[in-house]
């Protein structure tokens, strides 16, 4: 008999049922007697005992379903070693329910707060396997993870509405697209919509570049401009600010965010017409497109094979277009980032894409 916990922490994404279903239909397919404990609304649950049984029945029927079965939330690492209100402490808590249950083996889904959560279970003795979620792509490690090829649909589908009442009013238009840290999801999205330029964290802009791009359109006859803007772009200026000056920056901000102010910039110094859209959190909602339903049930089938291999500390990671086992330890507090001069980037400056610098 093996006692499997199970919880999904962080944002939500596209496929994180289908990646469950994976280890839950893989564990049961093996004949191998299998307990889940499946704890609600991520590391909550396992911090306060929070859990129902399932059995293969609760996993049938949700491959093509969007969020999480077990709900989640976030429980930032930061605050992991402070008591809570009532003084709990967190990762005893989440110990003593392991031991308490007699868990063979913590899944984990999760992006990068919840890795280095899961790789601090695993220091502390716990057998821990991960599976790589979210829509920005950015987790270390793995050329892919779940949730992102589905976010990726749904930008470049706002992207491509956009493009019609663009040109048929001649504005300049800017879609938002997630992404505080890295700009995965906007590169490909803007590239896959066609946009002129995109703006990164990676790939700090100046706004007159930005102009420039515009300005040459229409020299060429291009009547409108789709720019795509990361939610964590930087200006040149902002980037080169101390942590603390740009903190300070900050808390004087009076605009929505980042493309509003570019929006506000680019309306000042060219009297251009300028429509900014936010498509939000509809990038993480529906159904995982076909390929996230695919890579999500075989990482979820390799993670059932670690378990039953009895192998522990490790993500289930793609590299070279191979699902691969990766040391939790060497993925944990890492951001996988768009290098500038990244063979993709300098692909897109060759289409014509400017990215502001």
């Amino acid at each position: 008999m093996k006692r499997i916990g199970m919880l999904t922490s962080g944002g939500d994404c596209q496929a994180l049922n289908a990646a469950m279903r994976g280890v839950v239909k893989t564990l049961a397919n093996s004949g191998e007697k299998v307990e889940i404990y499946g704890f609600l609304d991520g590391y909550k649950g396992l911090i306060y005992s929070n859990f129902q049984m399932l059995t293969g029945r609760d996993f049938s029927g949700i491959l093509t379903k969007g969020g999480t079965i077990l709900g989640t939330s976030r429980t930032p690492f930061k605050t992991i070693h402070e008591p809570d209100d009532n003084g709990v402490d967190k990762v005893e808590a989440m110990k003593q329910t392991y031991h308490k249950l007699q868990l063979d083996c913590l899944v984990i889904l999760g992006g990068n707060g919840t890795h280095k959560t899961a790789n601090l279970l695993r220091e502390e003795g716990l057998n821990v396997v991960t599976l790589p979620k979210t829509i920005d792509n950015d987790l270390w490690g793995t050329d892919m993870t779940f949730g992102f090829q589905s976010a990726v649909n749904i930008a470049t589908d706002a992207i491509d509405c956009i493009h019609t009442t663009a040109a048929s009013h001649g504005r300049v238009f800017i879609v938002e697209v997630m992404g505080h840290k890295v700009g995965w999801l906007t590169l490909n999205a803007g590239m896959a919509g066609g946009a002129d330029i995109i703006l990164l964290p990676e790939i700090p802009y100046d706004i007159n570049k930005v102009i420039d791009k515009i300005e040459e359109r229409e020299k060429n006859g291009s009547r409108f401009t789709i720019i795509a803007v990361a939610e964590g772009a930087i200006s040149k200026a902002d980037a080169k600010l101390s942590k603390k000056d740009y903190k300070k920056k900050l808390e004087k901000y009076t605009y929505p965010s980042v493309s509003y102010e570019v929006a506000a910039m680019i309306q000042e110094k060219t009297g251009r017409e300028v429509r900014v859209t936010v498509p939000g959190h509809m990038q993480r909602g529906g159904s995982p497109c076909p390929y996230d339903r695919v890579f999500a049930s075989r990482l979820g089938a390799e993670a059932g094979k670690l378990i039953l291999d009895g192998q522990y500390g490790f993500m289930v990671g793609y590299k070279n277009r191979e699902i691969v086992r990766v040391p939790l330890e060497e993925v944990a507090g890492k951001l996988k980032t768009i290098a500038p001069d990244a063979a993709i980037v300098k692909e897109a400056k060759l289409l014509g894409i400017s990215f502001g610098d």
